[in-house]
């Protein structure tokens, strides 16, 4: 049972406040002279960097990985592992890597960690295929430069890089940790639960669920914006706990701040609420690819594989009511999968209106007078009230007579089920910030048919809608270097999945981090917090 901070007794405040002290465990830090210790409503699943591609995970790896290029505070490229880069003709890029950098454990970062590296993050179990292009070729020219040949020109070959994180080679042979290990998976290999990057931070203690407890890295190569001597994470789940975490002074960070506690921190004079647009989009997707529909009433067939009833969901959903009022008006409807800010294009196409009269007459065309019956799986500590919209879903969808049973789960849990290999869900609430920043990233890995796991393409393609119309046109949109041309096809994308009402865009959500005024951050669009530009204030 949730409850509303708000309202909370008092009593109840300082009792919540006690329990996070107590996960914080914060007599044991009094040592270290600057602690920053933060707090978010889920868990750090698993250290192994290619392990899921969320965004809170890849921030927390990113204290302690570093890629060949990362994004400044402004969202560009800026060299990281990789000292320079160029490409000296229109297939090959070539990588100038930084001498001098060691790994945690102390042995040297060279070549042979980055072709490693690509083995790794295109292996089974990688959540990370993308980030690298599909037809790339890895060469190295010598222990301090790296070729990267493609077969076609790629204006968005490095796109991902940033959160392509490098490994050591030797510590992954070394600790039978060569092949990546899903957070689900029943015997977790060693990277799981240990590290070793480049990073300028090392991790001391890891308990799943718990906390994690970082600490800079005397040897790290370059210089670092922070002052903290230690950061320690702690999963607190419950809102009204968080909360009170942070007004008492036992977290200085915490995400999100519930939406109807943000006045409260705003008032309460030793915290604010940072806010902001996020480039994450909520989307409701459906299971187009069984032949029956799992959980349904409906037996010997898969409604979703009827275009009428997934336009029918689609006008039943009055997303503005849902911005307007579970969101509280920190949301902006969205009619497609990817944040206007990020496609130039954006605004000619238009979200259709809720029209329930209609939807309920699709289905009757269908063949479902009386509706049907089935299941809708949500993260319930992911995304911004993301249990309260899948509810609000719910609701809204029983009016046109289809009854959803919610099952509701922390994001580990849920993850767990409808991530590759089993895919297991109906219909489903996900959020999608694409880590290119590019709208080729969505028609890839979101829209693209899930017809050959070793590309990753459609790896979050959870219900496997597929047209292979999209996948011409993404294969397109990658080598196409003209952008009226390039902008042209991304939306003939967009529009063809709204055509085959293939996904149901939802909004973007606002960024909402608590932040005491003892500490001094950077937040970016794309909602990853970054240890290495954190300080905390004299």
């Amino acid at each position: 049972m949730r409850c509303d901070a708000v309202t909370m007794p008092m009593k109840n405040a300082l009792l919540a406040a006690g329990l996070a002290l107590g996960l914080l465990g914060g007599s044991s830090l009094a040592q270290a002279q600057n602690v920053f210790r933060f707090a978010f409503q889920g868990d750090i699943k698993s250290l192994d960097p290619y392990s899921l591609k969320e965004s809170f995970t890849i921030g927390m790896h990113g204290a302690v990985y570093e890629a060949l290029i990362m994004r400044d505070k402004d969202m560009k490229f800026v060299p990281a592992l990789a000292e320079s880069w160029e490409t000296p003709e229109p297939t090959r890029w070539r990588f100038h890597l930084r001498k001098g950098v060691k790994f945690h454990d102390g042995s040297p970062f060279t070549a042979d960690d980055v072709l490693f590296s690509v083995q790794r993050v295109r292996a089974p179990g990688s959540n990370f295929q993308t980030n690298v292009p599909a037809d790339a070729e890895f060469v190295k020219v010598d222990d301090y430069t790296v070729d990267m040949k493609l077969k076609t020109p790629n204006p968005i070959a490095i796109a991902q890089f940033p959160t392509w994180y490098i490994m050591s080679k030797t510590w992954a042979e070394k600790n039978n940790a060569v092949q990546p290990s899903a957070p689900t998976a029943t015997s977790p290999s060693y990277a799981t639960l240990n590290e070793n990057g480049t990073g300028p931070f090392i991790i001391t203690e890891h308990q799943p669920g718990v906390r994690t407890v970082f600490k800079k890295f005397p040897g790290y190569w370059g210089k670092v914006e922070s002052n903290l001597d230690e950061a320690v994470f702690t999963t607190i789940g419950n809102s009204a706990t968080r909360v009170a975490a942070l007004l008492s002074g036992e977290v200085d960070w915490i995400d999100p701040v519930p939406l109807q506690d943000q006045p409260r921190v705003e008032a309460s004079g030793n915290a604010v609420v940072m806010a902001g647009p996020e480039l994450r989009t909520i989307f409701l997707g459906m299971d187009q690819t069984r032949d029956e529909l799992k959980d349904s009433s409906v037996k010997g067939k898969n409604p979703f594989k009827d275009k009428r009833v997934r336009e029918a969901f689609y006008l039943a959903i009055d997303e503005d009511t849902i911005a307007k009022r579970v969101m509280r008006g920190q949301a902006t409807p969205s009619a497609i999968l990817i944040a206007p800010s990020l496609f130039d294009r954006s605004g000619e196409i238009k979200r259709p209106g809720y029209d329930p009269k209609k939807a309920k007459a699709l289905l009757t065309e269908a063949g479902y007078p009386d509706g049907f019956t089935l299941t809708m799986d949500c993260p319930n500590d992911r995304y911004v009230n993301d249990e309260a919209i899948c509810q609000a879903v719910v609701s809204m969808l029983a009016r046109v007579g289809v009854k959803v049973n919610l099952n509701a789960q922390p994001k580990a849990k849920y993850f767990a089920k409808v991530l590759a290999p089993a895919y297991d869900t109906s219909f489903y609430l996900v959020g999608w910030t694409p880590s290119s920043q590019d709208s080729h990233n969505i028609l890839y890995e979101i829209a693209g048919c899930r017809n050959d796991p070793k590309s990753g393409r459609g790896g979050w393609n959870l219900g496997n809608y597929c047209n292979s119309k999209i996948d011409e046109i993404a294969d397109k949109v990658e080598q196409e270097t003209d952008k009226t041309k390039r902008d042209a096809l991304i939306k003939e994308g967009f529009d063809t999945i709204q055509t085959d009402w293939g996904y149901i865009p939802l909004h973007q959500q606002a960024l909402a981090w608590g932040v005491s005024k003892k500490v001094t951050l950077t937040q970016r669009p794309d909602n990853y917090l970054y240890l290495y530009w954190v300080s905390k204030k004299p």
